[in-house]
């Protein structure tokens, strides 16, 4: 027999949690990308959508576990987009600060606008944010579909038809 759900877990709880820790798996493989020199590749960067979809599916699964196996739908939907949101800014703010810290190694290119801020280093972060929000939606609908489903005894579902 599961737990009893535990009231103190909230959705948005449980994705700030996970996308933190999400966030944390994709700042250190950020920067190994970056020190190594591979962070250029295509294929660096599709690593980071795996580890934003692995860190969501954690987090509706342990949502669903934590909640005794039963979840409302939008409460497991919001949870996977919680947890991207907070795993994608944290990885966009921590991409300004490697922008910083490695100009060359980034290699950006630079256009500045009348501030002399660095407008590549800013839509950088935006589409760092959009991509991980937008992979959060369709990781979550895909999952939910998943774990919408009860688990439960085929036979006792036979009996009642």
């Amino acid at each position: 027999m599961a737990a009893p759900a535990s009231p103190a877990l909230t959705p948005e709880r449980n994705g700030f949690r996970y996308g933190l820790l999400t966030a944390l798996v994709l700042c250190v493989y950020t920067l190994i990308a970056v020190v190594a020199g591979f962070f250029q590749d295509i294929t660096a960067g599709a690593l980071d959508v795996v580890i934003l979809i692995a860190g969501s599916v954690l987090a509706i699964r342990n949502f669903r576990q934590v909640r005794g196996g039963h979840m409302p739908y939008l409460g497991g939907y919001g949870t996977g987009i919680v947890t991207a949101l907070v795993a994608s800014v944290i990885l966009g703010l921590f991409f300004v600060l490697m922008q910083a810290i490695f100009p060359n190694k980034l290699d950006l290119t630079q256009v500045q606008n009348v501030f002399g801020f660095e407008l590549s280093t800013i839509i950088a972060l935006l589409a760092i944010i959009l991509m991980g929000a937008m992979t959060g939606v369709i990781t979550s609908l895909i999952a939910m579909q998943y774990f919408k489903v009860q688990v439960s005894d085929p036979l006792a579902m036979m009996k009642e038809s």
